[in-house]
């Protein structure tokens, strides 16, 4: 485990009992993994993932994810270029998964969420869990939305409380409502 991803986890608060198992989750699992940048570590492995905003509209975006056919933010698996920098993984999956240009809310790397979720078995991929890292980044042109047909069948840009009432997953409300406290967004319709 790289010395970035130990300040991260150390410098992080979870909102709730939930968020804190998660936390405590990762930390008790990632000693174990040989390889815990790998998609194939078998058991467990790292993700990061994205709460974009567009603050001046009021809305974030989402995406309906190809295979799991649910509606999630942007994010997915490190790569080798992304140096074991978890910020860049979700920086680059951002900008994959909503064809925007996208920067950090907060220029020093700075968790926003924690959620260790299981992924369901497909194919010749073994169930497994995604030890997922989440960040606050703000399209610079939300007007370039646009569909990664790849990885979703749907995105668009929603309202904090549309998007609370149209996801299925309490880990991603909760990444929804600290994205609007820490935005200070005003929802729109």
């Amino acid at each position: 485990m790289t010395s970035a991803l130990h300040t991260l986890l150390d410098a992080h608060r979870p909102a709730d009992a939930d968020e804190a198992r998660s936390l405590d989750e990762m930390r008790r699992l990632l000693p174990h993994l040989a390889q815990p940048f790998s998609r194939h570590q078998s058991e467990a492995h790292l993700t990061a993932s994205a709460l974009v905003v567009d603050p001046d509209a009021g809305k974030i975006a989402l995406l309906n994810h190809a295979k799991l056919r649910r509606w999630l933010q942007p994010g997915g698996h490190a790569e080798p270029g992304d140096g074991g920098l978890m910020h860049l993984t979700a920086l680059r999956e951002a900008r994959e998964e909503t064809g925007c240009e996208v920067r950090l809310y907060d220029p020093t790397p700075t968790l926003l969420d924690v959620d260790v979720h299981p992924i369901p078995a497909r194919g010749d991929e073994p169930a497994h869990h995604h030890l997922d890292l989440r960040f606050l980044m703000v399209a610079e042109d939300p007007q370039r939305l646009s569909l990664n047909a790849e990885e979703s069948s749907a995105v668009g840009w929603f309202g904090f409380a549309e998007a609370i009432a149209l996801v299925d997953d309490d880990a991603l409300r909760r990444l929804i409502r600290k994205g609007l406290r820490a935005t200070d967004c005003r929802p729109r319709s």
